[in-house]
């Protein structure tokens, strides 16, 4: 499932491809039809993003909200145009630029009152300006639930999915089961910030890099799906960068989670780290 660093890449795409301009809408696989019937011709007033959510406004009451799921795309094509291929279920043609959505299980057209309720239901977004980290952690230091849930609901932290939670708990030595109430404020604070760097270099550079600069060196992989070198997410059996205990790896909630027993066991059984010194 793309994660919530390439929604508000899109976003930011279709601004400097579509935003204020005529576009053209159609849903040549059909089930969007009527709604692209109502918005075809007119202005796109503004794309943003919310978590792994993409929005679209044309006008009052008539905003498209877009959930990419586990397999939904959203192309970038040059004109002229090409006939659709496969599934394509929303295509916005501009002036220089057209885009064909597919795989996506959400494609639909919302009221203003029906988008204001996504957003409210919607947790902290590390990549928004709007966002309220102590609304968050006033969820998370009452919950009896482990982190490895707490970071995948997008009702407290909109946007972090299965990389960025696997990393973001080993950046930090957290045990993926630990409560969200026995989570520290120093301990989320520093949490937070490190999600909204992570999040806001995934933005900029369009890959998921999570290695700390020091580590760079301690890794001769290629990089995993998403192109870059990380600590955990995938490894499972492979040792730690850090200290050479294999990678564990369980199934939490229906989702993949991968964790080192050693660098994040929970305090008080962690054993003394040995810090690896050559590449893998």
């Amino acid at each position: 499932m793309p994660e919530g660093h390439t929604l508000h890449r899109l976003a930011d795409l279709h601004r400097r491809r579509y935003v204020g301009r005529p576009v053209a809408v159609s849903s040549p696989q059909g089930p969007f039809a009527a709604g692209a019937a109502l918005i075809t011709g007119r202005v796109l007033e503004s794309a943003e993003a919310h978590g792994k959510h993409l929005f679209h406004r044309y006008g009052p009451d008539l905003v498209v909200h877009v959930h990419l799921g586990l397999y939904g795309k959203i192309s970038d094509e040059s004109l002229p145009l090409q006939e659709p291929w496969g599934q394509v279920r929303m295509r916005m043609v501009g002036t220089t630029h057209y885009a064909d959505l597919r795989g996506a299980p959400a494609c639909e057209l919302l009221t203003d009152a029906e988008a204001n309720a996504i957003h409210a239901r919607l947790g902290a977004d590390p990549l928004r300006a709007d966002a309220d980290p102590d609304r968050a952690f006033a969820r998370i230091s009452r919950s009896r639930a482990p982190l490895a849930t707490l970071l995948m609901d997008q009702s407290v932290i909109a946007g972090v999915g299965n990389v960025y939670r696997a990393e973001v708990l080993f950046r930090h030595g957290l045990d993926p089961q630990t409560p969200g109430r026995a989570l520290t404020r120093a301990q989320w604070d520093a949490l937070w910030a490190d999600l909204v760097a992570l999040l806001g270099e995934g933005y900029s550079i369009g890959l998921i890099e999570t290695l700390r600069p020091e580590h760079h060196e301690l890794s001769d992989a290629p990089g995993d799906v998403s192109g870059t070198r990380v600590y955990t997410y995938r490894r499972t059996g492979e040792p730690c960068l850090l200290c050479g205990t294999p990678i564990a790896h369980t199934e939490h909630a229906a989702r993949n989670l991968f964790w080192c027993p050693s660098c994040q066991a929970p305090p008080g059984s962690r054993p003394r780290r040995r810090r690896r010194t050559s590449p893998r």
